[in-house]
């Protein structure tokens, strides 16, 4: 079962980990704060689902559910 569902907006979300490559600026905050709030989801590779993560910076990105983990 996918964890996407059981992931709504405006839960608090751990990242886990990155499978993409990320920006120097993006491993910095994941390095200070891993946690996250949900602000929505996106189509990603046409099938699959991304979460749209703001951090507690304001950084904001999407990352793919298995990557996630609920705080």
């Amino acid at each position: 079962m996918s964890q996407a569902a059981t992931i709504n907006i405006g839960s608090k979300v751990r990242i886990t980990r990155v499978r993409d490559r990320i920006s120097s600026k993006m491993v910095d905050s994941l390095k200070a704060d891993s946690i996250g709030t949900v602000t929505g989801f996106r189509t990603v590779d046409g099938k699959g689902i991304g979460v749209v993560v703001e951090l507690s910076d304001g950084e904001v990105a999407w990352f793919f559910d298995d990557e996630l983990t609920l705080a």
